[in-house]
């Protein structure tokens, strides 16, 4: 039995592209699938936020000139993308899906509302949320924090591709060390780039505690829904 009835499910879009260092790797997404369908078959109520930084992110569009909500809603347009892809991996080994979208966009996928989402998730199908929180000058991390509120999920577990939250970043700093726990408190004191500020605020002021660990190791989503000591909790 897992712990968790209801969780959101935060992925990162660069990390699908795995060893490809572009667009979608194949393999990745797959793995993605299996991990996800291991847990809905444990009986957990999953709703997913993708992110879209594998194909554009609005914010680095508008270093180079772009229009920044014009940028926005570009990203907003590639995580559309990315979720179709999963929803499709995920139908293609034998779980249900529903892609829902906070900007109208049928038949691409229909438009979201909290109830319409419950009530497939209860159904038992796997809920994937497109197009952030449908506005601009949000990333989809607030997206995800958003949706997870909303949707009265247990805990937001957030699929990076380091192993928890770290004084510093582990990939430029190897003197950085791992938090096992860490109140969004502290997060916020001492800048760490966990999540976007709007989307720590969110979640501390609605009380979602996240969970970070590194998604791109198979099996590490399975033994952090089943509380198994990695990754880093964040919390009150």
């Amino acid at each position: 039995m897992a712990r968790f009835k209801r969780i959101l499910l935060k992925l990162s879009g660069e990390s699908l592209m795995g060893a490809k260092g572009h667009g979608i790797d194949e393999n990745r997404l797959s793995e993605y699938a299996e991990q996800i369908k291991e847990i809905h078959d444990m009986g957990v109520q999953i709703g997913i936020v993708i992110g879209g930084g594998n194909i554009f992110r609005g914010l680095s569009g508008a270093s180079k000139g772009f229009d920044r909500v014009k940028g926005d809603q570009m990203g907003m347009l590639a995580t559309a993308i990315n979720s179709l892809a999963l929803s499709s991996a995920l139908t293609a080994i034998g779980v249900k899906t529903r892609v829902l979208t906070a900007i109208r966009m049928e038949p691409i996928g229909e438009f979201y509302t909290k109830w319409r989402a419950i009530e497939c998730m209860e159904a038992g199908e796997v809920c994937v949320f497109a197009c952030g929180t449908g506005s601009p000058y949000f990333t989809t991390d607030t997206g995800s924090s958003l949706r997870g509120i909303e949707i009265e999920a247990d805990v937001m577990f957030k699929g990076t591709r380091v192993d928890g939250v770290y004084t510093a970043d582990p990939e430029k700093d190897p003197t950085a060390t791992k938090f096992d726990e860490i109140s969004y408190d502290e997060v916020l004191s001492r800048g760490l780039k966990v999540m976007d500020l709007s989307a720590i605020c969110m979640c501390k002021d609605n009380g979602l505690p996240i969970v970070v660990f590194n998604m791109d190791v198979v099996g590490n989503l399975k033994k952090v829904i089943n509380g198994e000591g990695i990754g880093t909790l964040v919390h009150p």
